[in-house]
């Protein structure tokens, strides 16, 4: 920059190296000095920094998948010989059949003996999708059992509570899903009955191994979630739902509509804590953004700005102090907590807390997969504070 002012000043444009193109040729850029040249100029250096920004990002994106794909293939090859000799000696593989597959064949009669449907999303929610697969995939899975055999005797309260008891154990989450299904025709138009079908989306989501079925679930669930907030604005459940199923949808969009996403889920979840100020979940969301958004780098930075005219900002600190407001409203909430106070306090160079928070989480029984994972950084981190 110095040796363009005082040698080249009287030029007006810099030719850009073919190895800063990333595959576009441009023929030069603007420096900001001389946008005022012309109207229009701006917007042609913004577009063209905003294109060079998504080329890093696709860059950046190829070698997490890249990384991914050498992990999964180091965990593999130990296992090759043990499945080559399985085969030859005449053992039957048994395919892992994930939890939302065996309610698909139920649900298709029931759909298709229907003659009306809620809207396009829902008619995908409940047929669309299922059509994906062949009959031969369809039949492969087992028919589950009526959960609710007097689905016309279960008022609104006693069904929201039902689910609710089911919805705490994590193996019956499947049923909690089934059981708010059953009833969608009845209680279409109740709040409290939307925020939860919605809720139990994001649970499918979370319980589903295979990516286009996540990107359904959560696709219905953040079609949902808007219906609720928009007929129930001041009911922080909804706002709270649909935040967490935006943030669902975000992992299968561009750049452009992460960032866009990203935005609405901090919006909500803000809306939901004014709504919900006693809600530790809530906060343990919040801490999550506030320490995900203090590690961004430079260049993820720089997109949000281009796109938004707003460089998303926070620190370690603020998300210390979600957490630890998490643990004051509900002590031992989850391992993932205790996990992320953790990290805080390292980045904070408090080793002492830090390792007060890993022996915390250890603690704490695993019950969900959110736990196993963290359970498996706490002690990877507890071995590096050892060392």
């Amino acid at each position: 920059l110095l040796w363009y002012h005082k040698v080249r000043k009287s030029r007006t444009t810099l030719n850009l190296p073919k190895f800063l193109s990333l595959g576009t040729k441009f023929d030069s850029i603007t420096f900001q000095d001389e946008m005022y040249n012309g109207q229009g100029t701006a917007a042609i250096f913004q577009r063209r920094q905003l294109q060079i920004l998504e080329k890093l990002n696709e860059l950046l994106i190829n070698m997490e998948e890249l990384k991914e794909e050498i992990r999964v293939l180091k965990e593999t090859i130990p296992k090759l010989e043990e499945y080559i000799q399985g085969e030859l000696g005449g053992r039957i593989t048994v395919h892992k059949i994930s939890p939302q597959h065996r309610a698909r064949k139920r649900r298709l009669a029931t759909v298709q003996s229907s003659g009306t449907s809620n809207s396009s999303e829902e008619a995908e929610s409940e047929g669309g999708y299922i059509t994906a697969n062949t009959d031969t995939e369809e039949q492969s899975f087992p028919v589950t059992k009526a959960f609710n055999t007097h689905i016309e005797e279960l008022n609104l309260d006693v069904l929201l509570q039902k689910a609710d008891n089911l919805r705490m154990n994590e193996c019956s989450k499947l049923e909690s899903f089934e059981l708010l299904c059953d009833h969608k025709e009845k209680f279409r138009d109740e709040i409290e009955f939307i925020w939860r079908l919605a809720r139990a989306y994001g649970d499918m989501y979370e319980l589903s191994t295979n990516a286009q079925e996540k990107k359904h679930y959560a696709n219905v669930g953040k079609t949902l979630g808007e219906r609720a907030i928009t007929r129930a604005p001041t009911n922080g459940h909804c706002h709270l739902w649909y935040a967490v199923l935006c943030g669902y949808v975000s992992e299968f969009e561009g750049l452009q509509n992460k960032i866009n996403y990203g935005h609405r889920f901090k919006e909500h979840l803000d809306k939901a804590i004014q709504f919900l100020p006693e809600e530790p979940f809530l906060y343990y969301l919040k801490g999550r953004y506030c320490y995900t958004v203090s590690k961004l780098s430079w260049i993820e930075k720089k997109m949000a700005a281009t796109l938004f005219g707003k460089i998303p900002s926070s620190t370690v600190e603020e998300a210390l102090q979600n957490f630890l407001k998490v643990e004051e409203l509900h002590p031992g909430f989850s391992k993932s907590n205790y996990l992320f106070l953790a990290k805080c306090y390292i980045d904070l160079e408090q080793t002492d807390n830090a390792v007060k928070f890993c022996n915390l989480a250890v603690l704490l029984p695993c019950v969900t997969k959110e736990d196993t994972d963290a359970q498996r950084e706490v002690k990877k981190i507890t071995s590096s504070l050892k060392r």
